[in-house]
């Protein structure tokens, strides 16, 4: 008989130093089975959908947005995708973090891609070059761009019970939708330089109080999952996060920064939320529904793979559009269609000989 997430106790692992140490394998805590044919369907299909919050600032200012999406996906196996974004600004120039991780039901990592970004404005690494033949000052704006790439390898024996920033995020979901998990979970995990030594390197999850938040004007009981992650080369960070019953992320904020990420409006349950959650789900038609599932996901792979591609053969998309809404979100205009004609009107002027051929096809 399979023991409950709550009676679960941490399994025995050494990876070569001293001393006993305790880690938590995955899949003892997750879903028994990498395949479709696991036997509690329903469990991850709650998991399936998508979360939106704002990021403010500690006098409510709103600097960006925050998206955690899941979904059933094939990465040579059925599999489930997160994918999860970040964007904002941090003194008016962009940042952001995107993560995409594919997971088996076990919630091994099969593959994991972790960007971040931070776009320096040119005003701000301005330098002033005094001419005094001319007696006159310029400004050079320089665009910095500093890319990095380092490569580290681990044998799979050292890496069991990984938890990367993907998998922790499906994790919590999990955790929050039973309400409850053992004492002391301790994971290995990944520093930003790729390094891993047994504990110094964990995500430990404690249960904070269960409390209550406003959320769209009401008042909600939510469940509180708290994740610090051991450092190497400084001071553990801690992640502070609550859902609400239905595993819907209410508010997330790491201690000790003056942003916080909340959830505005609760979420509308579709059309398809609510045929699950109110009609019994046999096992029979679980598998039937994750298949229909997996075969949508799998066509809306496609579509987001040939958008991928177009969008890799013009980059220049991506950076116009990206100014474009920066601009937009630190202005705020009353007329957003005004705002863009003015804003994209001088794209159409730098190509008079287009315009004209247009005309006369015309």
């Amino acid at each position: 008989m399979e023991a409950t997430l709550g009676e679960q106790t941490a399994v025995g692992f050494s990876a070569g130093t001293e001393g006993p140490e305790q880690y938590l394998n995955l899949s003892t805590l997750a879903l028994p089975s990498v395949s479709l044919r696991f036997s509690e369907p329903a469990e991850l299909q709650k998991c399936v959908f998508a979360d939106s919050l704002v990021t403010v600032s500690e006098g409510g200012r709103e600097l960006g947005e925050f998206s955690v999406t899941v979904e059933f996906a094939r990465r040579e196996q059925p599999c489930m995708m997160l994918h999860a974004q970040s964007h904002g600004a941090i003194d008016d120039c962009p940042c952001g973090t995107a993560v995409t991780a594919y997971l088996t039901t076990d919630l091994d990592v099969l593959e994991e891609d972790h960007h971040e970004y931070v776009k320096w404005c040119p005003q701000r690494v301005g330098v002033k070059i005094c001419d005094p033949k001319r007696d006159l000052s310029e400004c050079v704006c320089v665009c910095v761009q500093e890319v990095t790439e380092e490569s580290m390898s681990y044998p799979m024996s050292v890496l069991r019970g990984l938890v990367t920033e993907g998998s922790s995020l499906l994790l919590m979901r999990l955790i929050a939708l039973r309400r409850k998990m053992p004492e002391n979970m301790t994971f290995v995990s990944l520093d930003p330089g790729l390094h891993i030594i047994n504990t110094s390197f964990v995500s430990l999850y404690a249960c904070l109080d269960q409390r209550q938040l406003e959320v769209g004007g009401e008042l909600l009981d939510v469940f509180g999952v708290e994740r610090i992650i051991q450092s190497m080369e400084g001071s553990p960070s801690t992640w502070q996060c609550y859902f609400l019953d239905d595993g819907h992320l209410v508010t997330r904020v790491q201690v000790g920064s003056p942003v916080t990420m909340r959830l505005l409006e609760l979420p509308s349950k579709g059309l398809i939320e609510t045929f699950y959650t109110t009609i019994p789900c046999r096992p029979v038609m679980c598998n039937r529904r994750l298949i229909l599932d997996f075969h949508y996901s799998t066509d809306h792979l496609k579509l987001k793979a040939d958008h991928s591609s177009y969008l890799r053969q013009h980059p220049e998309i991506r950076a116009l559009i990206s100014d474009f809404l920066q601009l937009l979100l630190l202005r705020k205009p009353d007329d957003v269609f005004l705002f863009a004609r003015e804003y994209f009107t001088p794209f159409a002027s730098n190509h008079p000989a287009d315009a004209d051929q247009e005309a006369q096809s015309l």
